[in-house]
């Protein structure tokens, strides 16, 4: 037995003993995000791809109004009644699946009750989408469960509402999107605003994707990812009194940027200097980052991997400069790339404050590659990355339950 899923087998029948033929196997991605970092609120532009990494889901319906939590990342059993789901702190990552069940009563859409069981192998807290893949895999089940004939599309809204709504998080849309409609050896070039989205082929013949782990997680609740959200709202207030019709910070281009900017400089009669320079220094991040990720599709079909990899460079410095995101961890593991045989790009990949990068390296060169990052990272933090080179995957889906040997 060679399935991932398979070692978590003898837990999950520890968790819930009964009848294999009554249980169910769900898979949702991790995701790596190549570029547009903070451009999904902005209702921007993003280019990720959905992992061969992430989360499996075992479920056994119940009938007792019950739903029952367990996993192999976190200890002990999480119980809630049907009529008592609340967000709580000490429901831990239940809080998850709990806010998509909610988000399914509110459509009318109810289960009488389930056993739920996690096995993944993302990296918690690393800017994967590790809860994004957990929402994203309990709403594919229940959809499943209840012959709820839903799109990705409309499965990847709803788990962003139990993100924001349930959880607390303002995240975009990316992440359960990503993890949602992921294609295989593709990215996914994805207007926010729209949601109107491409395939893009990886066309990177001889290179693979290497994602760095800093193993320095953040808490993206309790992050600045929220503050940075309410700056960028602030400044695409000031900018509307210029462009009345500007949707989203995003849809400032570059060529808008000097007057934006001026705009911007001469909202400090309202608010300090120091904040009117917070306020310029966050869109030009977003207006930048998002003319990046617009151009990307374009020049990986073209094979231009030389100029691909020179805007994941750029992205990393605006991340670290202008929207201050990254932090030493990452910028070490970003630096300690960009000095790496065989490297033609790298970048922080998710909301930041720790977490991953991910790097576009030549194939012939990774194992130098790694060895040269780990000793120039371990040399400056005093600790040791983790690595994965990973194929680019599909979307959430059922998986058949083959147990044989």
């Amino acid at each position: 037995m060679n399935h991932e899923w398979q070692y978590a087998l003898n837990q999950w029948e520890a968790f819930s003993p009964g009848p294999i033929s009554d249980v169910r196997l769900f898979f949702a991605p991790g995701r790596v995000n190549l570029i547009g970092e903070h451009t999904d609120y902005n209702g921007g532009y993003v280019l990720p791809a959905a992992l061969s990494l992430g989360t499996w889901l075992f479920v056994r319906s119940r009938t007792d109004g019950l739903f029952r939590f367990g996993s192999t990342f976190a200890d002990g059993v999480i119980a809630v009644r049907a009529d008592d789901i609340a967000y709580r702190p000490e429901q831990d990552f239940a809080n998850y699946p709990l806010g998509v069940i909610d988000m399914f009563a509110r459509e009318d859409i109810h289960l009488p009750g389930a056993d739920f069981f996690f096995h993944g192998n993302l990296p918690i807290g690393a800017g994967l989408s590790s809860s994004a893949s957990v929402e994203v895999a309990t709403a594919t089940a229940i959809c499943a469960l209840t012959d709820t004939a839903w799109s990705g599309e409309q499965i990847a809204i709803l788990a962003q509402r139990a993100e924001n709504q349930f959880v607390g998080v303002n995240s975009g849309i990316m992440d359960q999107f990503a993890v949602a409609m992921g294609k295989r050896d593709s990215a996914l070039s994805l207007h926010c605003s729209t949601l109107a989205y491409e395939v893009v082929p990886m066309h990177a013949d001889g290179c693979r994707l290497v994602i760095a782990n800093t193993n320095v997680q953040r808490t993206l609740a309790g992050s600045k990812y929220n503050e940075r959200r309410s700056e960028c709202d602030k400044a695409l207030a000031i900018l509307r009194d210029t462009w009345p019709d500007l949707d989203a910070l995003a849809d400032v281009t570059p060529e808008m940027w000097p007057d934006a900017q001026a705009r911007l400089r001469a909202a400090a009669d309202k608010l300090d200097d120091t904040a009117a320079d917070i306020l310029i220094r966050r869109a030009r991040h977003v207006v930048f980052e998002n003319a990046r990720a617009k151009e990307a599709p374009t020049l990986l079909a073209n094979g231009q991997l030389e100029a691909f990899g020179e805007s994941m460079n750029a992205s990393h410095q605006s991340l670290r400069d202008d929207y201050e995101v990254t932090g030493d961890a990452l910028d070490a593991l970003a630096e300690a790339a960009w000095a790496a045989p065989g490297c033609i790009g790298s970048r922080m990949t998710g909301a930041g404050f720790g977490g991953c990068t991910v790097s576009l390296v030549r194939e012939n060169a990774i194992d130098e590659f790694v060895a040269s990052v780990a000793a120039a990272y371990e040399a400056r933090l005093g600790i040791a990355p983790s690595f994965y080179i990973t194929e680019i995957g599909d979307g959430a889906r059922e998986i058949a339950l083959d147990l044989q040997p």
